[in-house]
């Protein structure tokens, strides 16, 4: 599969065997989601054959499509032979008279409702939307009239319904919160199918997988296990191959030598031989990785004082729903807090809260109802918003964009710290209107590095990152310095960042001053 210049992959020819469950991982633009729309049947490949079972279990990415369905129709559609049947038995139903035709068609469609478990087809498919916290109540309502996270969950269920033989998933774990990821996880491992998931949650891929199909190189390769020990054996493989290369480099080079010593005397026969060696070798090029690592560093300019940030009774409600009541606190320096609970529980309205009065941000009183916070001495602080709509403005380059933020910083500062967030060369120049939804987080990392702030606040940074980017992000946050605030749903984040943890769950926040790890061994205790 190419597209124009770019090719995807070259001659690929792999399986996926029942009983085990792939991660499908690559950097972004590798071509994991052009590859499962080959799988899935929706786009053809280029040149060869997908041979692929009766039923096929997909996400889909459209939350849309749906609209005008019923959520609990909309996963019985999951099962197409069933939901047809269905569908047919209900109009022969519905018309005043009925053939005789009519009536021996209906007996086959009886038939095939009892074969395909119709007749528990709602209870199944209720059971499911209630593994991914969708509320009987909303079963029964338009997909059109929930929110975008729950469209999600509904359409994962459609996938997951009437246990197909594969199951093909497209970053499942986007807007689910940890509950729900760890729901997904148990019942994946159990799930008895071929499963091949792209996801960029490298805990998720650890857990649920029993193999990797990388994609690298052109092609695709499976390695035996989880993410990091694709990557382990994939760091030895490539090592090993580097080490043939160099000894191959070695050879052309001598052979070369001789070539340019005697192609002119009477050794002409060996002469042509070397050459031939040197053709030889030189087909056996080491094809290029297109993994690229950003590189995230968090600097500050100066740290801010012993406490960040003090606060007392803050509370806020929207209409008669009490987000959060008289949650008070104080932040020291250094502390890396992370917000844990359900989606909708209030994690993202208490940081817009806390920011509600920041320095050198705008002041937006409305984001809290009461309370009374006094941030600490020297505080700067970067903000990272799940939502970044309409944060960069459009109609300037990502150089220039940048620049605006530091207009003492150099040129060449600015295209270097763009590269280190894989801008490479000219692409610093891209319009801000054509930004990728990863390009504009990257971008707005490459701002927060510039700025060079004592207190980060970060709501789901890694929702349009890869893993490369997620793993550098990880690594620069746990060698910060100063404060962090994070909203994230990533396991290993979670685990590997936070200090401290405060638990959202219906109104109430527990402040928990210990480890992600400790706060997760309290709640098995």
């Amino acid at each position: 599969m190419r597209f124009g210049s770019k090719l995807l992959f070259d001659e690929v020819t792999t399986s996926f065997l029942a009983g085990r469950r792939y991660g499908l991982t690559g950097p972004n633009g590798s071509g994991k989601s052009t590859f499962m729309k080959l799988l899935t049947g929706e786009q053809p490949p280029q040149k060869g054959d997908v041979t692929r079972p009766k039923k096929l279990g997909v996400l889909r990415q459209d939350q849309f499509a749906f609209d005008r369905f019923r959520v609990i129709d909309t996963v019985i559609m999951g099962h197409p032979r069933l939901w047809a049947a269905l569908e047919e038995r209900d109009f022969l139903y519905a018309k005043p008279e009925m053939t005789d035709a009519d009536g021996m068609r209906l007996g086959e469609l009886e038939g095939i409702v009892g074969e395909e478990d119709g007749y528990e087809a709602e209870s199944n498919a209720a059971i499911l939307l209630q593994g991914l916290d969708i509320p009987d109540e909303l079963h029964h309502r338009l997909m059109g009239e929930i929110q975008g996270g729950q469209k999600v969950r509904v359409l994962l269920a459609q996938a997951l319904f009437g246990n197909p033989q594969a199951l093909l998933l497209d970053e499942p774990t986007n807007h689910l919160d940890l509950d729900s990821i760890h729901w997904l996880e148990d019942f994946l491992i159990r799930y008895e199918g071929t499963l091949i998931v792209i996801s960029h949650d490298r805990h998720f891929l650890n857990a649920v997988c029993t193999h990797t199909a990388d994609i690298d190189y052109q092609t695709i390769i499976t390695y035996s296990g989880g993410y990091d020990e694709m990557v382990v054996a994939k760091t030895q493989i490539r090592s090993r191959l580097e080490a043939q290369n160099e000894q191959r480099d070695k050879k052309i080079a001598q052979l070369n030598d001789f070539i340019a010593r005697f192609s002119a005397g009477t050794r002409s026969s060996q002469v042509q031989s070397r050459r031939k060696e040197v053709e030889r070798l030189q087909t056996t090029d080491l094809a290029r990785s297109n993994i690229q690592r950003p590189y995230i560093k968090f600097a500050m300019n100066r740290p801010s004082g012993r406490t960040a940030l003090e606060f007392e009774n803050l509370s806020k409600a929207f209409g008669g729903h009490q987000v959060f009541k008289n949650f008070s606190g104080i932040i020291n320096r250094g502390e890396k807090i992370v917000l844990v609970g359900r989606n909708g529980a209030g994690k993202t309205t208490m940081l817009k809260a806390l920011l509600s009065d920041a320095p050198d941000l705008p002041a937006s009183p409305g984001d809290l109802d009461t309370g009374k916070m006094r941030w600490g001495h020297e505080v700067s602080i970067g903000y990272f918003p799940q939502d970044h709509t309409g944060l960069i403005k459009k109609g300037m380059t990502a150089v220039d964009w940048l620049h605006q933020f530091d207009p003492d910083a150099s040129r060449q500062d600015i295209h270097g710290l763009l590269g280190q967030m894989l801008f490479s060369g000219e692409e610093g120049l891209k319009p801000t209107d054509a930004l990728s939804g990863g390009e504009t987080a990257r971008l707005l990392f490459c701002r927060i590095m510039l700025q060079k702030p004592n207190v980060l606040i970060l709501d789901e940074p890694t929702n349009h990152l890869d893993l490369e980017a997620i793993n550098a992000l990880n690594i620069a946050l746990q060698k910060f310095d100063g404060t962090v605030l994070l909203v994230t749903h990533d396991q290993d984040l979670l685990e590997e960042v936070g200090t401290r943890v405060w638990h959202f769950d219906h109104g109430k926040i527990e402040d928990f001053k210990d480890a992600y790890e400790e706060y997760e061994a309290s709640l098995t205790a």
